[in-house]
C-alpha cells in the first residue's frame, strides 16, 4: 500500500519537465473542456444581454425576490474562494509538507472564484453602468455611497481579498517563473521575464522571500475569515425570519471551507488526468484532503443543527414557521437533497476504500458542492417566500435568464482556470523539491550525516531549495 506522500527518489530535473510539459501538451480532454466552458460563457453572454435589453422582468426579480438567484450563487462563489487561499496559509504557517503539491492551483481557485463571485452583485443592480457609484470617490455632485448598505459591505470585502490574494499566488509564484523564464521561448520567455521580477535564487532574495511570504499567510487568515462573516452579515444584520441569527458568521466560515475543500478535491483529480501528474498529486495527499474535508463536514453539520434549534426553540414564530416552510413547503424537495448532499453524503469520505477511488471522490465533491450550493439558496429564497407579512408571500421559481447566467458562471470559473494552468504552473516546483529534498535527508542517515557536514560548513541561509530556481 502506497502510504508516501510523494516519491523521494524522483529527479530535481524530472520535476521540472514534467510541470514545464503540462503547460505546452495536455491531453485532449483538456481543449474539450475548453470548448465547453466558452458554450457555458456563450450562454450567459446572450442571457446577460437579453436581461439588459429588456429589464430585469426575465430574471423575475419582483418584490419581495429582489435578491434570489443571483445573490445565492453569489454567496457560493464567495464561500468557494475562501478554502484555498486561507488552507495554504495555514498549511504553510504549521508546516504541512503534504500542501507543496497541490497549494498553487488551490490559490487559483481562490483568485478565479473572487473574480466570479464579482459579476452577481453587478449583473444584479441592472443598470450596470453605475456600478462605480459603490466606490467612495470625491465628485462635484456630492454623491457617497450608503456605507450601511450591504452592497459597500460587499465591494469592500471582495475588492481587499481578491487584491490580498492576487499578490498571495503571484508572490508563491516568482521562483517558478523564473524556471520558466529560463526554459522558455518567444512570448512566454517575455512574459515570464517581467513577471519573475528578475529572481535570481540568490540567499538574499530567498530570505526576503521567505519572509513576506509567512508575512502574507498570516494577514490572510484573519482577513478570509473576516471577509467572509461580513458577507453573513449581510443576513444576519437584517429582521428577515431564518436570517436574524448569532451563529451565521462561524457557519457561513465553516461553509466556505467546506465547498472550497470539494472544490480542490475536484480539481486535484481533473488536474491529475489532464496534465498525467500522478507522481505528485498522489492518493495519500489526496486522502489528507479528503480527511480535512468531512471533519469541516462535520463542523458544518453540527452548525447546521444549532442553526435549526435557535429558531425551533427561540420565541420568533414567524421564523419557525420559515423553517417549516422548508422541511414541509414548496422548497422541501431540495432542502431534503441539500441535506443529503451536505451532511450524510460526506460519510463516503470516512470510508479507505472510498477516498483512494477517484472517480467515486469525483462524483462525491460534485455532490458535496451541490449542496453547497442548494444550502445558499434554501438561505435566501424560502426566506424572501415567507416573511413577516402575508400579502408578500410568494412563491417564485428561478427563470431560464437567471439558469443560463448561472450556468455560464461555472463557464467563467473553469475558463479561468483552464487558461492559468496553460499559462503558470500549476504544481510549485521549487516547493516539490524542497519536499523532496527533506523526504531523502530524513529516510537516509547517510544523506543527513552529509547535510550536516555541509550545513556546518556554510551560511545558515543557504537552502537547498535555491538550487532548484
Amino acid at each position: 500500500m502506497q502510504t508516501k506522500d510523494i516519491n523521494e527518489n524522483i529527479a530535481w530535473a524530472k520535476i521540472n519537465e514534467d510541470v514545464l510539459r503540462s503547460m505546452e501538451n495536455p491531453r485532449m480532454g483538456y481543449w474539450i473542456a475548453v470548448v465547453c466552458c466558452v458554450a457555458m460563457v456563450m450562454c450567459a453572454v446572450v442571457a446577460e444581454i437579453y436581461q439588459y435589453q429588456v429589464g430585469m422582468g426575465p430574471a423575475n426579480l419582483n418584490w419581495p425576490h429582489m435578491w434570489d438567484l443571483y445573490i445565492a450563487t453569489f454567496v457560493f462563489w464567495i464561500g468557494m474562494s475562501h478554502s484555498g487561499t486561507l488552507l495554504s496559509a495555514i498549511l504553510h504557517i504549521i508546516q504541512a509538507d503534504w500542501r507543496k503539491p497541490i497549494y498553487r492551483f488551490a490559490e487559483a481557485m481562490t483568485t478565479f472564484s473572487l473574480m466570479t463571485a464579482g459579476l452577481f452583485p453587478i449583473i444584479h443592480l441592472g443598470r450596470v453602468w453605475n456600478m462605480y457609484w459603490v466606490l467612495p470617490y470625491v465628485s462635484d455632485r456630492g454623491i457617497w455611497p450608503n456605507f450601511r448598505s450591504p452592497l459597500i459591505w460587499d465591494a469592500f470585502a471582495i475588492t481587499t481579498y481578491l487584491t490580498s490574494s492576487a499578490l498571495f499566488l503571484f508572490i508563491g509564484m516568482v521562483p517558478d517563473l523564473a524556471i520558466c523564464r529560463d526554459n522558455a521561448r518567444g512570448w512566454r520567455q517575455k512574459l515570464y521575464t517581467v513577471l519573475s521580477l528578475g529572481w535570481q535564487g540568490d540567499d538574499r532574495q530567498w530570505r526576503n522571500f521567505r519572509k513576506i511570504y509567512l508575512l502574507m499567510a498570516c494577514f490572510l487568515i484573519p482577513l478570509a475569515v473576516s471577509v467572509h462573516s461580513i458577507v453573513s452579515a449581510d443576513f444576519a444584520m437584517s429582521i428577515m425570519p431564518g436570517w436574524h441569527i448569532t451563529s451565521f458568521p462561524p457557519y457561513f466560515v465553516a461553509g466556505a471551507l467546506y465547498s472550497g475543500c470539494a472544490a480542490i478535491i475536484t480539481l486535484f483529480i481533473i488536474l491529475r488526468y489532464f496534465f498525467r501528474f500522478d507522481e505528485y498529486m498522489t492518493i495519500p495527499i489526496l486522502e489528507k484532503t479528503c480527511k480535512l474535508t468531512f471533519a469541516i463536514a462535520m463542523v458544518w453539520s453540527y452548525l447546521t443543527l444549532i442553526e435549526f434549534a435557535s429558531v425551533w426553540y427561540g420565541h420568533d414564530m414567524v421564523a419557525k414557521e420559515s423553517l417549516m416552510e422548508r422541511f414541509v413547503g414548496p422548497y422541501s424537495p431540495f432542502f431534503w437533497l441539500m441535506l443529503f448532499c451536505g451532511i450524510v453524503a460526506p460519510f463516503a469520505l470516512a470510508f479507505e476504500k472510498l477516498r483512494r477511488h477517484l472517480p467515486t471522490m469525483f462524483v462525491v465533491s460534485l455532490v458535496l458542492n451541490l449542496g453547497m450550493w442548494l444550502e445558499r439558496w434554501m438561505i435566501v429564497t424560502p426566506t424572501l417566500a415567507t416573511s413577516y407579512h402575508p400579502f408578500a408571500f410568494d412563491t417564485m421559481w428561478p427563470s431560464m435568464v437567471q439558469w443560463a447566467i448561472v450556468f455560464g458562471s461555472f463557464g467563467w470559473f473553469g475558463l479561468l482556470f483552464l487558461v492559468f494552468v496553460k499559462v503558470f504552473p500549476s504544481v510549485s516546483m521549487y516547493e516539490v523539491k524542497e519536499m523532496v529534498f527533506h523526504r531523502r535527508h530524513y529516510h537516509s542517515p547517510e544523506l543527513a550525516a552529509q547535510f550536516n557536514r555541509r550545513a556546518s560548513d556554510s551560511s545558515a541561509g543557504d537552502e537547498p531549495s535555491r538550487e532548484g530556481a
